[in-house]
């Protein structure tokens, strides 16, 4: 398939994610607190990409994680994508203004520190001039969107047993030029890919 085929995936993308209904999770009994996070989607010559943070070692949570950028719903915040536009421009400079918002995935938990994440597509601009937050993001992680379509990945969506401050999990993971994605990023890459696994056309990766 040629890239030129492919012009309007974002389109495509769109399309997918608003026919359906994003799974929620709600609170209930339990003490879990909310985040929003941009899943950032871009285009870097012809190969369809998706944007990682490496996170610092300083930040309260996920410390040293690969992220999306986000974070937790603040008091100012007038919705969980208010709140996951707001944390990008925060931790990497990007621009509300900048996103174009595609859809939803569903909901996720994080496992470690009891956060209901809700998931946010986007589409942004590249080559971007990102300014990252010091304090939080160590640096910038850009793969290939073909990279996380199992059947064709090297790294097959294996599970890893991750030692994460003390503690042993078990967790659905992705590997890139050395970096392991797992835990709830992991969950959310998972999610997307199988809601629009066989009903985009992605393009071929140029070696």
């Amino acid at each position: 398939m040629h890239v030129q085929e492919n012009a309007n995936l974002p389109n495509l993308i769109r399309e997918v994610l608003n026919s359906r209904q994003p799974k929620e999770i709600h609170k209930g009994n339990h003490s879990y607190r909310q985040a929003g996070v941009l899943i950032p989607f871009l285009e870097d010559k012809g190969i369809y990409k998706i944007l990682f943070t490496k996170r610092t070692d300083t930040v309260e949570h996920h410390k040293g994680q690969i992220s999306f950028p986000g974070g937790a719903v603040d008091e100012k915040d007038n919705s969980l994508l208010e709140t996951a536009l707001r944390e990008s421009e925060e931790e990497i400079g990007l621009l509300k203004e900048d996103v174009d918002i595609l859809g939803r995935i569903d909901d996720t938990l994080t496992v470690a520190s009891d956060f209901i994440v809700r998931p946010f597509v986007g589409f942004v601009p590249f080559p971007y001039d990102f300014v990252i937050s010091e304090e939080e993001v160590k640096r910038l992680i850009i793969a290939p969107l073909e990279i996380f379509e199992t059947e064709k990945s090297e790294s097959k969506g294996n599970h890893y047993a991750v030692e994460y401050e003390g503690t042993t999990y078990h967790s659905k993971a992705y590997e890139y030029n050395g970096d392991v994605i797992w835990g709830a990023t992991a969950r959310m890459i998972e999610n997307l890919m199988g809601i629009i696994a066989g009903r985009l056309p992605l393009p071929e990766s140029k070696k």
